[in-house]
């Protein structure tokens, strides 16, 4: 496994993380994910283990906190193994102090995590979404303050528009406070929207990325094809209306490139589609989650090898979207191009 500094950090993470929304399996779209028990946890995090994976992700959403409990629960005896990541900020009910980043609802609800964890640390915070109700100051002073308490260790971001992000790095710059040093993102072959303004500024303000979906919500497991409608027993039809939309000819070209390449090198579509986010700028670590040992195993089959330039170029080729403006005379018309070269 290779392993990597996670953005401005002193923190080497894996290339490869396990996502456990399928740990638990509550609620319409987790329940599709997977249910996995303590028991199966503990089985795939041994596997994870042992190939060098060490980075697990959940979030206090997961499944109304199930999956932190049961991640909690199947790495007890090997805390100091693993490195835990956990989100908060999205609803977790419906009262008023049971959402956002508010000093009060962040100070509870990293407390109910750790209970849940069965820990008293947690490695990587991230905040799950933007809550633009409290102020950026609040914010990075609360992070500032759980870090000092020794109740996380490093804070980031998810899902978060990049003014934002940056307004809050410019906060932390200003007051001495501890950095925001990732941001976990939606990124793959079919959804290159990060690299118009994200991955410019993570590489700027040296963020690291944490992938997740990197198989475009599961329309990149080889199971889907021009001639190969969604299977029935798929969960795209339970959770397709949660996934960003994808236009059907632009997903058709993705999956033709992938397929050439994989007859090519004989490995499967999802490891190729992996592999090519581990060579993107500012990717500390791509989010791979399985429902079973099986797929676990397949998807851990992403490392270990490279693509050649030319299966690279044909990819990116086959994904390339225009980016929205104001991105996109500098994509089209030499003058701008000249005066600011793509990064990717």
């Amino acid at each position: 496994m290779d392993y990597r500094q996670l953005g401005s950090s002193g923190l080497r993470v894996p290339a490869l993380s396990f996502g456990t929304g399928t740990f638990g399996g509550q609620g319409p779209l987790f329940s599709a994910w997977g249910r996995s028990d303590a028991a199966e946890a503990r089985r795939l995090i041994d596997i994870c283990l042992d190939a060098g994976v060490t980075l697990f992700d959940t979030a206090d959403v997961y499944s109304g906190g199930a999956s932190e409990k049961i991640l909690g629960e199947a790495v007890r005896g090997r805390r100091d193994a693993v490195l835990i990541s956990t989100k908060t900020g999205l609803p977790m009910g419906d009262g008023p102090q049971d959402w956002g980043t508010s000093r009060a609802r962040l100070l509870h609800s990293v407390d109910d995590a750790l209970a849940r964890l069965g820990t008293d640390y947690i490695d990587l915070l991230q905040l799950h979404a933007l809550d633009s109700h409290t102020p950026p100051e609040e914010l990075m002073g609360t992070l500032d303050r759980l870090i000092a308490a020794g109740k996380v260790r490093y804070a980031g971001v998810s899902n978060y528009p990049g003014w934002q992000l940056m307004k809050a790095q410019a906060i932390a710059d200003r007051h001495g406070w501890p950095r925001l040093v990732a941001h976990q993102v939606y990124y793959s072959l079919i959804s290159r929207a990060y690299e118009a303004d994200l991955m410019p500024l993570g590489a700027d303000q040296v963020i690291g990325a944490l992938v997740w979906s990197p198989l475009g919500w599961g329309r990149l497991t080889g199971k889907i094809g021009r001639d190969r409608p969604i299977p029935s027993g798929s969960r795209l039809h339970d959770t397709e209306q949660f996934a960003p939309p994808v236009e059907e000819e632009s997903l058709y070209r993705v999956i033709d490139a992938l397929e050439a390449v994989a007859t090519e090198t004989g490995k499967t579509v999802p490891q190729i589609a992996i592999n090519w986010l581990l060579r993107r700028p500012t990717v500390s670590s791509v989010i791979i989650g399985a429902r079973n040992e099986e797929q676990l195993r397949q998807n851990l089959g992403a490392v270990g090898w490279s693509l050649t330039a030319e299966q690279i170029a044909a990819l990116d080729a086959a994904s390339a979207v225009l980016p929205p403006y104001p991105h996109t005379p500098y994509r089209q018309q030499e003058g701008f191009a000249r005066l600011d070269p793509a990064l990717v």
